[in-house]
């Protein structure tokens, strides 16, 4: 925290003059406000969604038709955070930037998409709960940059079993019952 102004520095996990829109794969964790357990359960190694879980997942599968330069990887909604693998594709139409009349189409970048996930995701749970304005995620998510054919693999794995670990997930937290 700085003394002047009582608000803590948050140190970007960000790579340094890195495109956040070009082309590659991403590996992206966002967790519930302070962690609670709002979007299902583990029973026997494997996440039972509850319909707020539910909206999460289709948010997520929905990405596609509003970002038509992505591709969406492995994903698991747990009872207090996502994780997905979320890849970015070369389109014919950026790499003709300027040719033509029609206007050069929009690439949103990586944080940009999560935000909408976020924000459509907490407005349609909002919703539903009747809490209009009520947290639903942390403000910041962790993003990896997927370098290789084999991290991909891994990380791929590390999302599709991570219901099996949940006891011994870093994210484990008691279910709070309450939201």
């Amino acid at each position: 925290m700085t003394n002047d102004t009582k608000t803590p520095h948050r140190k970007s996990i960000r790579l340094k003059d890195y495109g956040y829109s070009q082309a590659g794969a991403y590996f992206i964790t966002i967790c519930t406000h302070e962690r609670q357990t709002l979007l299902g359960q583990i029973v026997d190694g494997r996440m039972q969604l509850n319909s707020l879980g539910e909206i999460v997942q289709a948010v997520w599968f929905a990405l596609t038709e509003h970002y038509a330069h992505i591709h969406l990887g492995a994903f698991v909604v747990m009872p207090n955070h996502v994780h997905g693998i979320m890849e970015f594709k070369i389109e014919e139409a950026a790499l003709s930037v300027g040719v033509g009349l029609k206007p050069t189409p929009t690439r949103h970048g990586l944080s940009e998409i999560v935000r909408a996930l976020k924000t459509f995701s907490a407005r349609r749970i909002n919703e539903k709960c009747d809490k209009a304005g009520n947290k639903v995620w942390q403000r910041n998510y962790y993003e990896h940059i997927i370098r290789s054919e084999a991290s991909y693999l891994t990380i791929s794995e590390y999302i599709q079993t991570n219901p099996q670990r949940w006891l011994e997930d870093s994210y484990f937290v008691e279910d709070d019952g309450h939201y």
